[in-house]
C-alpha cells in the first residue's frame, strides 16, 4: 500500500509522526485531501480538524489553531502554534475559554484587541466543532 509520511508540530512537541494512506484538513480556500506522490505545495491552514487515515485503516485526529501546510511528495508536514490530539480535546474546557474570550471582548478597548480577541473566539469555536466531531466517531 502506498503511503506518505505524516508530521504534525505544535510549538511545544511533535503531535503525530507516521505513514498514511491520506490526510484532510482545513485549508484556507477549502478542504484539502493529499494522498502520496500529492503535488508539492506550500499553504495556510485554518482552525480545524486534521484527519491522518492510517495504513492499518485507523484514523488519527488532530486539532490545529491555524498553521502552514508543506506538501512534497514523499511528505507532509503540518506546523502550528497550538495542535491537540484527538482524544485529549476537552468541548467544556473550550466552551469555558470561549465565553471567558466573548466576555473580554465586551470590554476591548482598542481595534487590535478586539481583532486578537475574535481570532480567539474564532479558533476556540473550531476546537469545540473538532471535539464534538471525535467524541461522535468514538
Amino acid at each position: 500500500m502506498n503511503t506518505i509520511h505524516v508530521d504534525v508540530v505544535s510549538a511545544e512537541e511533535s503531535i503525530f509522526s507516521g505513514e498514511a494512506v491520506f490526510v484532510a484538513l482545513p485549508g484556507e480556500a477549502g478542504e484539502l485531501g493529499i494522498k502520496p506522490r500529492h503535488t508539492p505545495l506550500i499553504t495556510r491552514i485554518k482552525p480545524g480538524s486534521v484527519r491522518i487515515q492510517k495504513a492499518d485503516g485507523s484514523e488519527e485526529f488532530v486539532f490545529v489553531a491555524g498553521g502552514l501546510l508543506e506538501v512534497q511528495p514523499n511528505c507532509v508536514t503540518v506546523l502550528s502554534d497550538t495542535a491537540v490530539r484527538g482524544k485529549d480535546l476537552d468541548e467544556e474546557k473550550s466552551n469555558a475559554a470561549k465565553a471567558a474570550a466573548e466576555e473580554a471582548l465586551k470590554n476591548a478597548k482598542s481595534e487590535i484587541d478586539i481583532a486578537r480577541i475574535q481570532s480567539e473566539i474564532a479558533v476556540m469555536a473550531a476546537e469545540i466543532s473538532a471535539a464534538r466531531k471525535f467524541l461522535k466517531k468514538k
